[in-house]
């Protein structure tokens, strides 16, 4: 176990280790934006400290060892009304295949309203509309290594566009959930969104360039391409409290993006008899989002089927404050 858990870690800290590297931060200088926004209720309501506690289909977008957890099927949907009209919706299904392991499948959509054209010679607007959209596609897998150390992985296809121009690539996603054998003490690890640069790219970079043969062959606008928002995660979590009625269960994550300082987040949940959840969190070096608060419910549908229902709420210093509704179905 000793061998498996030192070549888990020594992967990540070597691919993380760039990311950790710099003395600078490099902020609002990485694309796909949308990738940073984060899904499902519970761990919105957590203030995000979920690395270590994710243990659903979610684990998706926050870590995928954490499908390693899924006894047999599940699917869950989030919708974020996130700030100045923009929607993102969230999708993601897990099933258990004996002997092998479990396969994740997500799917992420980001919307906003039509906005008008300006220029230079009419900075009131032009008349004439543009939309904007990004969306991910995602697949992965994670299995039991051994009784306490789950690993998981993933790859996602990434597409962004903006009036007629569109970017696309490729990124991975890698992290580890261990069960250390001391009480309920979990740590977990995680590197989001390791792949190239994107670039844009469209009939609208498009210029007719004067030639001196008078000829006027088509070039194109040279644009600089851009990163993807690499994120390295590490927290643990630990019950409080844990009996036939009551669990009581705190979080703590840090996290290193690389477009920004070094973040962490504070997360605890509450859990009667495995049905009525409450949580809260709190966001620590965030430039708007700070404190968070969150609550669920798990009910059964039938002999094998069950629901949870997940609200979470996000405060922001000079924003409005953010909404997530999640529903989750267990099979």
């Amino acid at each position: 176990m000793k061998r498996v858990l030192i070549y888990c870690v020594a992967c990540l800290v070597a691919v993380g280790a760039p990311a950790l590297a710099s003395d600078f931060t490099k902020t609002g200088s990485v694309g796909a934006q949308f990738l940073k926004i984060g899904v499902g209720s519970r761990y919105q309501g957590l203030g995000e400290a979920s690395v270590a506690v994710v243990d659903d289909a979610y684990s998706m977008y926050w870590n995928p060892a954490g499908l390693a957890n899924i006894p047999s099927n599940d699917i869950t949907f989030t919708n974020v009304n996130w700030v100045t009209d923009v929607v993102l919706n969230y999708i993601s299904f897990a099933t258990r295949v004996d002997e092998v392991g479990v396969f994740g499948f997500s799917a992420t959509l980001m919307t906003m309203g039509d906005m008008e054209i300006t220029t230079v010679d009419q900075p009131d607007g032009t008349g004439e509309m543009f939309d904007a959209s990004s969306f991910a596609l995602s697949a992965g897998f994670a299995r039991n290594l051994t009784t306490r150390l789950a690993f998981g992985g993933s790859i996602k296809y990434v597409y962004e566009k903006i009036y007629n121009e569109s970017a696309s690539g490729f990124a991975f996603d890698f992290g580890t959930q261990l069960r250390t054998g001391y009480k309920s003490l979990r740590i977990g690890m995680n590197i989001s969104n390791l792949g190239a640069e994107m670039k844009f790219s469209g009939p609208d970079l498009l210029e007719n360039l004067d030639m001196t043969s008078g000829s006027t062959p088509e070039g194109a606008v040279e644009v600089d391409g851009y990163d993807l928002p690499l994120t390295f995660r590490l927290g643990i979590a630990f019950d409080l409290l844990d009996n036939a009625d009551n669990r009581w269960t705190m979080a703590v994550e840090a996290k290193h993006p690389n477009d920004n300082e070094q973040q962490a987040s504070l997360g605890t949940e509450y859990c009667f008899q495995q049905k009525y959840f409450l949580r809260s969190g709190y966001k620590l070096n965030y430039v708007e989002q700070g404190l968070t608060f969150g609550g669920g419910i798990y009910t059964s549908l039938g002999d094998k089927t069950n629901m949870v229902i997940d609200y979470a709420w996000s405060g922001f210093d000079h924003l409005d404050s953010v909404h997530r509704f999640s529903v989750g179905f267990q099979f």
